[in-house]
């Protein structure tokens, strides 16, 4: 008997049509499935930024390994700026992210790059080791976090197939987005008006829904909570990051500890002018509601 090799797409469907069959048996298969499968999609959307922490951790790791006696022949931070190209070249070549995606990461890594030499000249922040690559105080790979942000918020919509509802208008969005980043800056000198800024965001999207598909059905979520999810993940990855001293908080310089809770304010605006930054290209799109309007 001859036996025919499927391509490997006909049989990734076939695989998961039969998952799928095994989850309609049961109420509680059904939502054990669409929630195995929104995680699943929610690591493939933030692969830049996985690969980037699995970098960051490995070579925390394997550096005192490979060269305990002495400087290693190639700086770490100077490794993870090469790691990263690399990611980045194998997205595209793989078509994992468009050229117009590039373009929008290639905006959150000069506006990250220009807050990191910021608020490291202000001791916010510290890179504790050496490096060839880097400005200032600040290596290249720092830029490729705040990329990473931004290669999520690009392939997440594509891949869960985002739509929104009573989105705000985008000028008043961009408006936010300007006195946040500005804040970020201004509040070493001037007050720090977060409080207002956190209002206003509340003001601006509290009517606002996403929808999204993880599995076979339309869920949605408030705008709101999605944010403030995406957030709290990032702070946990930043608590790993800051645990392979990647970079440290005034604090962390004897030994680890974990990154404050007020730092997930931070996260949540900058997820806000993540968000803006995105729609600059990406402008959102409207949900279809039942009756077709």
């Amino acid at each position: 008997m001859t036996s025919v090799r499927l391509p490997l797409e006909t049989w990734g469907r076939r695989l998961l049509a039969d998952a799928q069959a095994w989850a309609d048996r049961s109420r509680w298969r059904r939502h054990a499935f669409e929630f195995l499968w929104f995680g699943l999609k929610q690591g493939w959307a933030c692969l830049f930024g996985g690969l980037m922490l699995a970098l960051i951790l490995g070579t925390f790791l394997v550096w005192p390994i490979l060269w305990p006696d002495g400087p290693a022949p190639v700086s770490r931070y100077d490794f993870l700026v090469v790691g990263a190209l690399v990611i980045q070249a194998g997205m595209l070549a793989f078509k994992l992210e468009s050229w117009d995606e590039a373009r929008v990461i290639f905006l959150f890594h000069v506006a990250g790059t220009i807050m990191e030499l910021f608020k490291t000249a202000h001791g916010s922040w510290i890179y504790p080791e050496d490096s060839i690559l880097r400005i200032g105080a600040v290596p290249l790979f720092s830029g490729f976090m705040y990329a990473a942000v931004g290669s999520y918020i690009t392939r997440v919509q594509r891949i869960f197939h985002i739509r929104v509802r009573a989105y705000p208008p985008l000028w008043t969005t961009w408006v936010l987005a300007a006195a946040i980043y500005v804040n970020f800056f201004a509040h070493h000198w001037l007050p720090d008006v977060r409080i207002a800024l956190f209002i206003a965001t509340a003001l601006l999207f509290a009517r606002g829904w996403f929808f999204f598909t993880a599995d076979r059905r339309r869920r949605s979520m408030p705008l709101l909570l999605g944010y403030f999810l995406v957030a709290l993940f990032i702070w946990f990855a930043e608590n790993l990051g800051t645990l392979g001293r990647a970079w440290v908080y005034p604090g962390q310089e004897a030994g680890w500890e974990m990154v404050s809770l007020a730092k997930l304010g931070s996260w949540f605006l900058l997820m806000i002018i993540s968000i803006v930054m995105v729609s600059w290209v990406h402008p959102p799109e409207t949900e279809p509601r039942a009756d077709g309007s």
